[in-house]
């Protein structure tokens, strides 16, 4: 090896060493209808930035309450738009940071194929012991699946049959397992190339919900850590926003 060629193969080393040195590894606080994409994302990120995120999976309303208590995340990816909003009023975000990640869609599903019909009326029909929804007072799905049900005047009805999960996450398995029949659901739980992978399901229509507008926020925590600011930078990028709309979100409107 040359002068020059060793010359180069220093500078190239240096660099890759200040690219591996400034890295840094962000907390994050996800919402579990978020899961299977944000672990497609934070692998894009880190492939694209260098940069790591550690993410935890719950339900948005008790991560809420472990933010109010100190716990050490750094960004919030809430299920809604109301609780980033409250953390906002309550000092403890970053002012200017919150933005709407994705537009959720709700799925009612049962991993018995042929048993939820195109239009939802198995749930006037009935025949079934149990269906699932996530905790509507902590997880904003399991509060849109009660909006649907009250539109369909079915509410009284069905409410016997709840069987609740601590977060869409839990929900998703009560019905993969068979604990109950059928359930409510994020569609990204369910969804591969736009398509219901197995069992049966019916895409509720978003006239019959509020809209589950999902926001993200940057924690006053992550203030100081460039890989926190830089992974809510890379959820706008054209990437993450095909990972997003692959998964059975929508994409938020630009303003």
């Amino acid at each position: 090896m040359n002068l020059f060629s060793k010359s180069i193969f220093l500078t190239l080393f240096l660099v890759s060493f200040s690219a591996i040195a400034l890295a840094e590894t962000t907390l994050v606080a996800v919402a579990a209808n978020f899961g299977q994409p944000m672990a497609e994302i934070s692998g894009a990120f880190k492939k694209a930035t260098g940069h790591s995120a550690k993410l935890s999976l719950g339900s948005s309303g008790k991560f809420v309450a472990q933010f109010e208590s100190g716990a050490p995340f750094e960004v919030f990816l809430s299920a809604d738009n109301e609780k980033p909003l409250k953390l906002e009023h309550a000092g403890l975000t970053v002012p200017g940071s919150r933005f709407t990640y994705a537009v959720g869609k709700l799925a009612l599903w049962s991993a018995t194929a042929g048993l939820v019909d195109g239009q939802g009326q198995i749930l006037d029909k009935g025949g079934f012991k149990h269906l699932a929804l996530a905790d509507p007072k902590l997880a904003p799905y399991g509060a849109a699946a009660i909006e649907v049900m009250k539109n369909k005047g079915l509410l009284k009805k069905l409410q016997p049959l709840f069987v609740e999960g601590e977060n869409i996450a839990q929900t998703h398995q009560f019905v993969r397992t068979g604990n109950a029949e059928l359930g409510f659901l994020a569609l990204s739980q369910i969804i591969d190339n736009g398509k219901i992978i197995t069992g049966s399901g019916w895409i509720v229509p978003e006239n019959l919900h509020s809209p589950i507008l999902q926001d993200a926020v940057l924690l006053k925590t992550g203030e100081k850590n460039p890989a926190a600011s830089a992974l809510l930078q890379f959820l706008k990028s054209p990437e993450a926003l095909a990972i997003i709309e692959k998964y059975g979100y929508g994409l938020p409107k630009s303003k």
